[in-house]
């Protein structure tokens, strides 16, 4: 079942009498519990289309429906609670309040929401221990290494079960070691608890990591691989398979 649903998406910005036009008419459908990799040379509009799929910006032309809701007429107002509810952000500069301790940066979008004190406490909590940080919840951004971090702002993303992460350059502050152990945490939240992943690098080995990479050119999708399918797809696949073989041998 399609998640997200791009159509003919254009994204033009002006100034003065100067028109540049970043996105050429994107069309692109996203599937639920999909790990899709974004890749393009700088300047090919992989953040604007980001952008657009976060509900951060909107295009200049074109359809986006997200869960079936067409969204890029939505008010600010509406845009703002399907960033809050439905999305997690996870950015290349981790995005921490550095005044914070980690427990109190994850609980942040909980805050937002209203939740109380309580809750917000138990599903943070759980949240770090996801990642493996639940001795560090009282260490300030500072006292925590680039991995720990960008680690932290994963639990923050994840805290409010979204239905889908997107993640602009995730590792790109990383070393490769660091960087495999967040791509291995993505993967668990896709393989384990169905979170569609939606990810911007320009990192082969890190764009290997999901379903299918799109590669943009100059605004458009130049070409898209499929390295593989989700999990539910994989064995719907081989039941068919299965089944057919089942067939032949009768």
């Amino acid at each position: 079942m399609p998640l997200l649903e791009l159509h003919d998406i254009t994204r033009q910005f002006k100034n003065g009498n100067v028109i540049t036009e970043v996105l050429k008419g994107i069309s692109l459908m996203v599937k639920e519990r999909e790990f899709v990799s974004i890749m393009g040379p700088s300047g090919s509009g992989k953040s604007t289309m980001l952008n657009i799929v976060g509900c951060l910006d909107r295009p200049s032309s074109g359809t986006y429906r997200l869960a079936e809701k067409q969204v890029e007429k939505l008010s600010d107002g509406k845009l703002a609670d399907i960033r809050n509810n439905f999305i997690g952000f996870v950015f290349q500069s981790f995005h921490l309040l550095h005044d914070l301790d980690a427990q109190a940066n994850v609980e942040l979008p909980l805050i937002y929401r209203g939740m109380g004190a309580k809750e917000r406490h138990r599903l943070a909590e759980a949240a770090l221990e996801s990642v493996g940080l639940a001795h560090r919840r009282r260490h300030r951004p500072t006292q925590l290494s680039g991995g720990e971090q960008q680690r932290v702002a994963i639990a923050r993303a994840i805290v409010g079960q979204p239905k889908m992460i997107l993640a602009d350059e995730p590792t790109g502050a990383l070393d490769s070691r660091t960087g495999e152990n967040i791509m291995g945490i993505f993967q668990k939240l896709n393989q384990e608890i169905g979170m569609t992943i939606v990810q911007v690098t320009h990192d082969r080995a890190i764009s290997s990591y999901g379903h299918r990479i799109v590669h943009l050119k100059d605004g458009e999708i130049a070409e898209e691989e499929v390295l593989g399918l989700p999990e539910e797809e994989s064995r719907s696949a081989a039941d068919k398979n299965e089944t057919g073989e089942e067939a032949e041998n009768k």
